[in-house]
């Protein structure tokens, strides 16, 4: 059975971006009989707010979408599925990846590693020092080396592959402050709940060959079986990709200015490709996702 999930992060209201991502997911798992869950990525617990969790549902409200698995509302979500809950579980992943000797430590400064980057890339200075792990203001890197090609299962695109080496190098899985870094957190939670079909942005395709390589690390067997969409992105009148954080149109500001979601359900049909006459509403992008049996 397929199975996907929303991943919105409480760091700002949602925009035009996220609401395509809500209905394309949505309409793939509804039409092949699928379950989605609810992830809210809270992993960065200082930028969550109280209205931002409360605009994920309402926006999926708004959009008239539904899930199977996950919060009822913010204050469930906190109580049962926030990510701090499941801290323990990311930490256990590290310890596998540091005991099997994946990982290394690393002092660096960002200022160090611009000055001595030619790519933009950590440069490994740390690679082969050998220091402790447990040392203050530390963070540990994955083993990846300056190439790793990683071959991505791709859905409407096929088969993807990119040069993990070339696009991330060794990349940070617990940050400095001893917080596990967003790769390990999605993968870990992507995995527990066996997710096998997730559908992202093209900008995140490098976080996807990263999350591929980690499960293989670690034996994570449903996660490197899954199936990944990475869709163009929904850019700004300046060329610029949406973002909360960028002050982008937020949905909440849609909403109260009393219009209805039309517009975003005939986009998603142009990026499933089954526009066929006008579709404006979620009942109508389902029923045209199933006639052309995506």
């Amino acid at each position: 059975m397929l199975r996907t999930r929303l991943a919105p992060t409480p760091s700002g209201y949602l925009h035009l971006g996220n609401a395509l991502s809500f209905v394309v997911t949505w309409a793939i798992a509804r039409a092949r009989e699928g379950q989605i869950l609810l992830r809210i990525d809270d992993l960065d617990a200082g930028r969550r707010r109280p209205e931002y969790l409360e605009d994920i549902f309402r926006t999926i409200e708004w959009l008239d979408i539904d899930f199977d698995e996950g919060p009822e509302g913010p204050d469930d979500f906190l109580a049962q599925y926030s990510q701090q809950l499941r801290l323990p579980q990311y930490h256990e992943a590290l310890r596998q990846l540091k005991e099997q000797g994946h990982l290394y430590a690393c002092t660096c400064s960002r200022k160090e590693i611009r000055q001595l980057s030619t790519n933009g890339n950590y440069p490994g200075t740390c690679l082969k020092q050998g220091k402790d792990f447990d040392a203050p203001r530390t963070a540990w890197r994955v083993k990846v080396g300056p190439t790793r090609e990683v071959t991505i299962p791709g859905w409407k695109r096929g088969i993807e592959s990119i040069d993990l080496g070339r696009e991330m190098g060794d990349f940070v899985v617990r940050q400095k402050n001893r917080a596990p870094a967003y790769q390990i957190a999605s993968l870990v939670d992507d995995e527990h709940w066996k997710i096998n079909f997730i559908v992202r942005g093209l900008d995140l395709l490098p976080s996807t060959g990263a999350q591929l390589y980690l499960a293989d690390l670690l034996g994570y067997e449903q996660f490197t079986q899954a199936t990944f969409w990475h869709h163009d992105l929904i850019t700004g009148e300046d060329g610029q990709k949406l973002s909360k954080s960028a002050g982008a149109d937020a949905l909440k500001t849609w909403r109260e200015a009393g219009k209805t979601p039309g517009d975003i359900f005939q986009i998603a049909a142009d990026w499933l490709g089954v526009t066929e006459g006008s579709i404006r509403t979620s009942a109508e992008l389902l029923a045209a996702v199933k006639d052309q049996n995506l």
